[in-house]
């Protein structure tokens, strides 16, 4: 397996990023918010990467840190759930607050992420909910904000205008009492009105 990756942004769009590593491009798809957080086009950087081998097809996966790609490398271990929507997953939800809302049994929360339907999110708690204590560094339930709350806040802005990644940038980071999804709210309006 490809670990990571050294190199220079070659690209970037709003799904994939090629990184140039020794004169190879390399196509790397990625969350929302790992290509939001990457330095500017031919800057250098390094990625975690997972390679997915199919029959007929390789595909190479990069994610800002290495908590997003075990979640990741979790995810596609449950039935019906494969990289693309493995990928919804990590770009809808931090991967502490995913974490959360399957530990937590929030079937509402894990069937908000597109192409996951009701069945399938009962399947992923079921599969990966007793399977999260200190397996995914830097990923708990109790570091993050009720997935509730995130959930709460995540619509109200999206209804507000905001892009996908902006809210999901603007929600990192938040500290404050876990229910509460003003103080969220206002934590990710503050952040996206400084341009945090």
């Amino acid at each position: 397996m490809i670990a990571f990756l050294s190199g220079r942004i070659a690209e970037k769009t709003a799904t994939h990023a090629v990184l140039e590593v020794a004169g190879v491009g390399y196509l790397l798809a990625m969350p929302t918010g790992s290509l939001v957080s990457l330095p500017a086009e031919g800057d250098s950087v390094t990625i975690h990467t997972y390679l997915h081998v199919r029959e007929d097809e390789l595909s190479l996966y990069g994610f800002e840190s290495h908590a997003e790609r075990e979640l990741f490398r979790k995810l596609i271990t449950v039935s019906g759930v494969g990289p693309k929507v493995a990928l919804a997953a990590l770009s809808s939800f931090a991967p502490d607050v995913l974490v959360g809302a399957i530990t937590g049994e929030d079937v509402a929360i894990v069937s908000s992420i597109p192409g996951v339907g009701k069945k399938t999110a009962s399947r992923i708690i079921l599969d990966l909910k007793d399977k999260f204590v200190g397996a995914v560094p830097g990923a708990g339930a109790s570091s993050a904000p009720g997935a509730g709350s995130v959930a709460e806040a995540r619509d109200a802005l999206l209804s507000m205008g905001f892009s996908s990644a902006e809210v999901l940038n603007a929600i990192k980071g938040y500290s404050g009492p876990d229910a509460d999804t003003q103080a969220l709210l206002r934590h990710a309006l503050k952040r996206l009105g400084s341009g945090a």
